[in-house]
């Protein structure tokens, strides 16, 4: 990287957890920030009967299941089902589940869960919590010379995009008349953990450390990797359709040399420093960009 930076001033927009692997996610006020990312952030996720994970790749209707966090429980609504109550204190038996290339330690959260999933979604499910006790462990080809964690995440803490960036997608479906529905598409299909306001569209691909005041000391993340994108963007977070725009659109413009080509939208960043602190919207972000 060359030495050209310059500084910038951005605040959080918006926040968002996503308590369930690959369910709708929850826009929150604020969050405490853990060394796994955002408080229960990917904590649970859905396994089929081999244990192993299962998305909205397979399964597109997982959209459409949507939790909220109350003070003791996590409630979980869908379509034509009645309301389930998970409680964020309570698991029954541990079990080895396996995630991409990762078998981790993680507890199965009992038949009545398993079975109002298999029956929303189709087919034998389980819904197992990540066991806090184990340590899973962020690639260190992208990392580098800092060790971080995540649960149930696709391999990184925290997912960071800006309000600029989802503009400039809409301005272009728009231009081009493919706009899904008729509709600009919302940040939601991007699935973001931090939504930046203040910034030009990608400004966060080229982030240097940035840290955020939270009032109670700083916080500090590191963006390492920019987001590769699978086909989870083309799923309409209101009906779980699937319809190729937001892909199709992407490909004209997201390829990533540094991924070989491969489509990214958002980066990747881990937590150096601020464990326990609170994230709020409205906090102002400092950063450096940093320009190849």
């Amino acid at each position: 990287m060359s030495d050209a930076v310059r500084d910038v001033t951005a605040t959080i927009a918006r926040l968002f957890v996503y308590p369930i692997k690959s369910c709708a996610g929850v826009e929150v006020r604020e969050a405490v920030l853990t060394e796994t990312g955002l408080e229960f952030d990917r904590a649970w996720m859905l396994v089929d009967e081999a244990g192993v994970f299962v998305t909205q790749r397979e399964l597109p209707r997982m959209q459409l299941i949507r939790p909220q966090l109350k003070h003791f429980d996590m409630v979980l609504r869908a379509p034509g089902m009645l309301a389930l109550h998970i409680s964020l204190n309570e698991v029954e038996e541990p079990v080895r589940v396996k995630i991409w290339g990762d078998e981790v330690a993680a507890y199965d959260m009992g038949d009545v869960a398993a079975q109002w999933f298999s029956d929303f979604l189709g087919q034998r499910l389980r819904l197992v919590r990540f066991d806090p006790e184990f340590k899973r462990r962020s690639s260190r080809k992208w990392t580098g010379d800092a060790e971080a964690f995540n649960q149930f995440n696709d391999g990184y803490p925290v997912l960071v995009t800006s309000e600029a960036s989802v503009a400039g997608l809409n301005e272009r479906l728009a231009a081009a008349g493919r706009l899904p529905g008729g509709q600009p598409v919302g940040v939601e299909r991007l699935r973001p953990n931090i939504v930046l306001a203040g910034v030009e569209a990608h400004d966060e691909d080229r982030l240097d450390l940035f840290t955020v005041e939270t009032g109670e000391g700083a916080a500090t993340l590191r963006p390492v990797k920019p987001c590769v994108r699978c086909p989870i963007p083309d799923i309409d977070p209101a009906t779980a359709t699937v319809s190729p725009e937001v892909g199709d659109m992407m490909r004209t413009y997201r390829a990533n040399a540094r991924m070989d080509g491969r489509i990214t939208f958002g980066t990747n960043a881990i937590v150096i420093e601020g464990v326990d602190r609170v994230l709020r919207v409205g906090q102002a972000v400092s950063a450096d960009y940093v320009f190849e």
